[in-house]
């Protein structure tokens, strides 16, 4: 469609841009640096990720207007890997009524189970299925219920070797392997510390914080225009004025829902046709970076300026 030439509109348009943490990824899969840059990198990314053409530079001779500024922080439940395994052993083998089980299927106090041959278990499972554990644990009666038939789990006995008649007669008994709250931490805090999801993955909602917290009280937000500071804040100051709301306890949102709810700047910040911009939130603290970096996904932080947009009528 041709452009009319010397008439030009002026449309409520919003740019924005954001940082995505695919599913069983850490944040450090997407950003390995203090410095995560918005408006910078656009190629390869979907409409929900962005709607610029080009890295930095409005399309082709527009100029643009910004009113407000929003950060959105999406709020996924997570999903973990199941390649990042860990490795414990011996760990208890019982029926349900929580009494030891041997290599014949006898429990604990019958007349010939006398402890020589109690089963035990070897695991090597993934972070995903530890997590679902914990998950279970924390919604019942605080353990999480590890079956012997399940990938990983190896049954053993001291000082003999266990075969399918025998491995039949631990799962006769109603032999499983519990494992508490503070069991299921400790399997996963001996995982490599980069690996280790967060205390707000680890613990939600439970007074540790939230993802959400997390990184709107750590960071700082900084827009840049032709390579000058416009506007230099810790996150927390710009709401997000946009996403899902709850008003019960253990669900937090960074602003109310409403496009009125956020931070709209004093006086208008032009940007002009082929003009630098650039966003980036900056993580100060290397402690505070390490720990946001283990987030995993799936996520996405999104920048967005809200404002007019100035563009040839076509």
């Amino acid at each position: 469609m041709a452009i009319v030439q010397g008439i030009r509109e002026k449309v409520h348009l919003p740019i924005y841009d954001s940082l995505t943490v695919e599913a069983e990824k850490q944040l450090r899969s997407a950003e390995t640096s203090s410095i995560l840059k918005f408006f910078v990198n656009v190629q390869g990314k979907t409409k929900l990720e962005t709607n610029l053409q080009s890295a930095s530079l409005l399309p082709h001779y527009n100029t643009f207007e910004a009113r407000a500024m929003r950060v959105v922080i999406s709020d996924l439940p997570p999903e973990f890997p199941a390649d990042i395994k860990a490795e414990v052993e011996e760990l208890e083998v019982l029926d349900p009524e929580d009494s030891r089980i041997d290599m014949d299927g006898l429990v604990e106090g019958a007349p010939v189970a006398d402890g020589t041959n109690v089963v035990t278990a070897n695991i090597k499972i993934g972070l995903d299925r530890l997590m679902e554990l914990l998950k279970e644990a924390r919604e019942t009666e605080g353990f999480g219920i590890l079956g012997i038939n399940e990938d990983g789990v190896q049954l053993r006995a001291v000082g003999a070797n266990l075969d399918e008649a025998h491995f039949d007669n631990v799962d006769n008994a109603g032999g499983a392997i519990p494992l508490s709250i503070a069991k299921i931490e400790g399997i996963i805090k001996d995982l490599p510390e980069k690996e280790q999801p967060p205390k707000e993955q680890l613990r939600p909602n439970d007074g540790a914080g939230t993802i959400i917290g997390k990184v709107i009280y750590n960071t700082v937000t900084t827009l840049y225009v032709g390579e000058k500071i416009m506007i230099q804040m810790p996150t927390w100051f710009f709401p997000a004025g946009a996403g899902p709301y709850s008003e019960k306890g253990n669900v937090t949102t960074h602003g109310e829902p409403s496009p009125t709810a956020t931070f709209r700047f004093a006086e208008p910040i032009f940007i002009d046709k082929q003009q630098n911009f650039r966003v980036e939130i900056e993580i100060p603290d290397t402690d505070t970076l390490k720990e946001i970096q283990r987030i995993y996904g799936p996520m996405n932080l999104w920048v967005v300026l809200d404002g007019y947009m100035t563009r040839d009528v076509q």
